[in-house]
């Protein structure tokens, strides 16, 4: 979501969270009415009509026709569209704008003390992030010796046998005849697809 359907969503917001401005699309949206027809209906001032009806056309949601001293208001339906395009989910998601590995960052503070690895995680998902950035620690493009892995595994929590069947277990790596790789995602999906 850009910056700017950002804006437009707030100012959505902000004017559609006023009961007195849902009220008045209410009316509206049954019937063309003048400020101080709308005063009436619900018993507000026509400058405080006159407010809302003004924030309410900076949106969209509202235009006005004159007829020589009178104002008369009609809602526009086509403008909630755009409302309804920024409340999609993607786009909600996107309104977030935090950065996607904040939570991974937290996980590793929590089970990292330095690069020793305090304790195994319960929870998979947790658990895979600690198996990434285990992963991580071997270089691509290159194959291991098992005794090198467990050495490299070993610097960082004791159970390096644990450990190791979870990095292949969980495609991070890949073993043959005693030697191991980094997988690429691009192959970890493709061998979860056949």
């Amino acid at each position: 979501m850009t910056n700017e359907d950002s804006q437009l969503l707030v100012q959505f917001l902000k004017v559609l969270a006023d009961e007195s401005r849902l009220k008045i699309l209410g009316i509206l949206a049954n019937q063309e009415a003048s400020v101080e027809e709308l005063a009436a209906y619900l018993q507000l001032k026509p400058p405080t009509v006159s407010h809302h009806l003004n924030r309410l056309r900076e949106l969209g949601l509202v235009t006005m026709r004159q007829d020589g001293n009178v104002h008369t208001y009609r809602f526009q339906a086509d403008a909630l569209s755009q409302v309804n395009r920024l409340l999609k989910p993607e786009k909600l998601a996107q309104l977030a704008d935090v950065e996607g590995d904040a939570w991974q960052r937290k996980v590793l503070r929590d089970f990292l003390n330095g690069v020793e690895l305090k304790e195994i995680p319960a929870s998979r998902k947790k658990r895979l992030v600690v198996l990434q950035w285990l992963a991580d620690q071997f270089e691509w493009d290159r194959t291991y010796p098992e005794s090198e892995v467990n050495e490299i595994i070993g610097r960082h929590h004791p159970d390096f046998a644990t450990l190791r069947r979870e990095l292949i277990g969980n495609r991070f790596m890949a073993r043959e005849n005693g030697v191991y790789w980094r997988i690429s995602e691009k192959s970890s999906s493709e061998k979860s697809n056949t």
